[in-house]
């Protein structure tokens, strides 16, 4: 066979990231003897929208926090800080400029824009949808969803929480925005909890295995790094884009479990995809010294849980 009648394969990492299956793979090479098991369901509530967006008030759900200073760095650069964690439901004012961050959180660190609050809250795009009459209006408030590993707690409590708050906005659609891996699980189970409470869904993620494995109604996979789920940094395009591709998705996805993937990529060179969490680009030191930061990190959150929930 000739040379140019060869054919011609993208890289075989060109591919969205298996965290399910990365993550099982680096807490097991640490030494963690339990896996965790993900969420994962068969049938996925959905509901047609009750009216169109133009006559619809939206509402945003984030699992980034608000910045507090006294809890340690936050910014770009910063590591893991689970002293910056947050365990109760809550809302703050769209008309107000909020800084948050998402330290607190298992991001891409070596990848993800930390500084470019777009990449992960789009707040910005939601106004301007508003601004052209795209949708009605923006809710009041926007809401802070808890990063939490019990999938129980996440269902019986936080989601009820979160949907008190949007009834009393009267939200008709929401738009769900996580970061890390568990904030993945976390935003899928509310999308289905809300869908089954009559508000429709969209979540807006990186993480395809994780969301497509519990069952949403409707999902946004943007092939990027973790925690810039919505835009690229410092692209203004890209936030209208992939903002519009959410609300296309709230008007037209036909049943349960439709995925849309954006046109958009992180970089031509896919190798940013084989860093997190990857053991074999690790030495024995390196995991060693990890194995020991996970669980300081891990005793921090769990005293910081106690304090919030009690449990």
């Amino acid at each position: 066979m000739s040379k140019t009648a060869e054919l011609v394969f993208a890289p075989a990492s060109d591919q969205p990231v298996r965290y399910i299956e990365r993550t099982r793979s680096y807490y097991l090479g640490l030494g963690y003897e339990n896996p965790y098991v993900w969420a994962h369901y068969i049938e996925t509530p959905f509901n047609s929208l009750q009216k169109p967006l133009n006559q619809s008030v939206l509402g945003l759900i984030t699992t980034a926090v608000p910045f507090d200073p006294s809890k340690g760095p936050q910014g770009p650069g910063a590591s893991y800080n689970a002293a910056a964690k947050f365990y109760q439901p809550y809302q703050k004012p769209t008309n107000t400029d909020f800084d948050l961050r998402i330290a607190h959180v298992g991001i891409d660190r070596k990848n993800a824009n930390m500084e470019d609050s777009n990449c992960w809250f789009p707040l910005e795009a939601a106004k301007q949808a508003v601004q052209s009459k795209r949708v009605k209006a923006l809710s009041p408030h926007f809401y802070g969803l808890p990063t939490n590993r019990s999938q129980r707690h996440t269902l019986e409590v936080d989601a009820p929480l979160i949907l008190k708050m949007l009834q009393a906005d009267k939200v008709d659609v929401a738009v769900l925005i996580p970061n890390c891996p568990i904030c993945h699980q976390s935003q899928s189970l509310l999308a289905r909890y809300l869908e089954a409470n009559g508000i429709a869904t969209v979540v807006m993620g990186a993480a395809k295995d994780i969301v497509e494995y519990c069952g949403v109604p409707r999902f946004l996979f943007s092939d990027f790094p973790l925690g810039n789920a919505a835009a690229r940094p410092d692209d203004p395009g890209s936030r209208a884009l992939n903002f519009e591709l959410a609300l296309s998705l709230l008007e037209g996805a036909p049943a349960a479990r439709t995925t849309v993937q954006s046109p958009l990529i992180w970089s031509t060179d896919p190798s940013w995809k084989l860093d997190y969490s990857n053991l074999e680009k690790l030495s024995s030191e390196e995991a060693s010294r990890l194995r020991e930061e996970a669980e300081k990190v891990r005793i921090t959150a769990r005293e910081l849980r106690m304090k919030s929930v009690g449990s």
